[in-house]
């Protein structure tokens, strides 16, 4: 079973960017999607954005024109590049695949704040 790893996280201003790696222990070419998630305290874990294997894209509503979802199939890697962070944006954030039915890692903690 796939196994991910979850870096880039860190403490930003609001308005500021970061962009998140999700990196895989076998490939994920054959997987069709591959999604980040994120999890704020006491919150329930949320679907933030996915991407086919055939590069279509989705986002929660409150992403939409501010992160985009990348994946680098040669690389075994996918990237959330977020920009114009906000406060609420604050959680730790996971990658998995296929709405979730992977092996969650230990997650990436972004923090925004002044």
């Amino acid at each position: 079973q796939v196994q991910f790893v979850e870096s880039g996280g860190g403490l930003v201003q609001p308005g500021g960017s970061l962009r998140l790696s999700c990196a895989t222990s076998g490939s994920i070419l054959l997987i069709y999607n591959m999604d980040w998630y994120r999890q704020a305290p006491g919150k329930q874990r949320e679907l933030v954005a996915s991407i086919t294997n055939g590069g279509i894209t989705n986002y929660v509503d409150s992403v939409k024109g501010r992160f985009t979802i990348s994946r680098d199939n040669a690389k075994n890697t996918v990237y959330l590049q977020m920009n114009s962070l906000k406060p609420e944006d604050t959680a730790v954030y996971y990658c998995n695949e296929n709405g979730g039915i992977g092996l969650w890692g230990q997650g990436t903690q972004v923090t925004v704040s002044v």
